[in-house]
C-alpha cells in the first residue's frame, strides 16, 4: 500500500477537520500513525497536528498522493460530492484505501470512485466526540463499525485497533438500522434529559435547579444500565403497572410530550412484557398509554 512508514503504520490523511475529523487524526498521531489534515480554512488544531487549506473548488490537497489511507471525515450529505470532486481529478489511485466516517452509510457513497480501483469503505467509531482533544482517551475501549471492500475493511480494522477501539464487521444495507439505533443511544438520551429538565422547570424550578435536582436519578439509571442492561434496569410506573399515574401524567403534558410520552411508554411496556409483566396488567398499561385527553387538560397544550 503506498504511503507506507518504516513502523507499517499507513499514513492517513484526513479531509475535514470538524470535531470527528480532528479528535480522529489527534488519536491516529498519539497511536504512531503520520497524519496529514485537510480543510476549507485556517483553524487553530492541537499539537502535533498541522493543517492545510484550501476552498472547496480547489484541486485536492497536495499531500493525497502520499497517504496509504484517505479519510473523508465530513458530513453524510458531502459524502458523495467530495468523492466526485475527487474522482474527477484522479488524485486517488489503486493502491490507496478510501474511508468515509458515516454510520448511516457504507462504501456506496463512495461510488463516484469505482473507477479509481481504490478500495473503499467506512469506519464509524461508535463513540461521540464533544471535544477533539478527549478523543484518544474516549475511543479506548469503544466499539467501531466497518464495512466495504476486503482491503478497505483490512484498513479500517487495523486504524481501529491502533486507536484501542474494538472492529465489528456490518453489513452496508445494515447501516441505516444500526445507526438509528447509535442515534437513540446517544442523541436522543440527550434529548430526553432535555425534556425532563424543561419538565421540572414548568414544575416551578429553575433550569439550573431542575438539571441539578435530575443529575443523581440519571446517574443513578446510568448505573444500572451499565451493570443490568436495559431490561433489568427498567423501573417506573409502566413497570409497575400503573395506569393511574400513566393516566394522569398524559393529562397535564402538552401534545408533542404527550406523543412522546405515550411512545417511549410502549417501547417501556415491551420491555416490561420480556421482564415477565403478566397479560392483564400488560394490557391495562396498554389502553391508558392509548388515551388521548381533550387538549383542555393539558397545561401548556397546543392547539
Amino acid at each position: 500500500m503506498g504511503g507506507e512508514r518504516l513502523n507499517d503504520r499507513p499514513t492517513v490523511g484526513i479531509i475535514g477537520p470538524g470535531r470527528a475529523g480532528v479528535g480522529l487524526a489527534l488519536a491516529l498521531a498519539l497511536a504512531g500513525h503520520e497524519v496529514l489534515l485537510y480543510g476549507r480554512r485556517k483553524k487553530a488544531v492541537p499539537e502535533p497536528l498541522t493543517l492545510t487549506v484550501g476552498p472547496a473548488d480547489s484541486p485536492p490537497p497536495a499531500w493525497i498522493a502520499q497517504a496509504g489511507v484517505v479519510i473523508l471525515a465530513v458530513r453524510d450529505d458531502a459524502i458523495r460530492f467530495l468523492a466526485e470532486s475527487l474522482a474527477r481529478t484522479g488524485a486517488v489511485r489503486p493502491d490507496q484505501v478510501v474511508l468515509h466516517l458515516s454510520g448511516a452509510q457504507g462504501q456506496e457513497a463512495l461510488a463516484p470512485l469505482l473507477s479509481s480501483r481504490a478500495a473503499l469503505g467506512s469506519l464509524h467509531p461508535l463513540q461521540t466526540i464533544a471535544a477533539a482533544e478527549r478523543a484518544p482517551e474516549r475511543l479506548k475501549g469503544a466499539w467501531a463499525a466497518v464495512e466495504g471492500m476486503p482491503r478497505a475493511v483490512q484498513a479500517a480494522e487495523g486504524l481501529a485497533r491502533a486507536l484501542g477501539l474494538r472492529p465489528f464487521h456490518i453489513p452496508s444495507e445494515a447501516k441505516p438500522i444500526y445507526h438509528a439505533g447509535a442515534v437513540f443511544a446517544s442523541n436522543y438520551f440527550v434529548v430526553v434529559e432535555a425534556v425532563a429538565q424543561r419538565l421540572l422547570r414548568l414544575a416551578g424550578l429553575s433550569d439550573a435547579e431542575a438539571w441539578q435536582a435530575l443529575r443523581p436519578l440519571v446517574a443513578g439509571t446510568f448505573d444500572n444500565l451499565t451493570g443490568q442492561g436495559p431490561l433489568a434496569a427498567l423501573t417506573g410506573p409502566v413497570a409497575r403497572g400503573d395506569t393511574a399515574t400513566l393516566r394522569r401524567h398524559i393529562e397535564r403534558l402538552s401534545r408533542d410530550d404527550a406523543l412522546l410520552y405515550r411512545a417511549l411508554g410502549r417501547a417501556a411496556l415491551e420491555l416490561a412484557r420480556e421482564q415477565g409483566m403478566d397479560e392483564t396488567t400488560a394490557l391495562a398499561v396498554a389502553d391508558a398509554l392509548a388515551t388521548d385527553p381533550p387538549p383542555v387538560l393539558r397545561q401548556g397544550a397546543r392547539t
